[in-house]
């Protein structure tokens, strides 16, 4: 399902203000935790740290990224995997 065309997209303000500070300092690092917000094309070059619910996940922003939600890009659960069982001994 594609998104409604009167829909804006997505994007907090407060995160909005800390690329335009981190732009204007020269300070590549922003952190956040708004796995919500779309990937704008001022973004690219960027390196965010997006919190995944357990640590900060680096991202760099590439031209292929735009357009795409933070949260695609960064995993919040672990793949899960069998474990083996032991074999017993005689």
């Amino acid at each position: 399902m594609s998104r409604v065309k009167w829909k804006d997209h997505m994007l907090k303000n407060k995160l909005l203000d800390n690329i335009k500070n981190s732009i204007s300092v020269y300070k590549n690092d922003i952190k956040t935790a708004y796995k919500s917000s779309v990937i704008l094309p001022k973004f690219i070059g960027l390196t965010i740290q997006v919190y995944n619910g357990k640590a900060f996940i680096t991202i760099k922003i590439v031209e292929e990224m735009v357009g795409h939600k933070l949260g695609e890009f960064v995993l919040t659960r672990k793949q899960f995997s069998y474990k083996k069982k032991k074999k017993k001994q005689k």
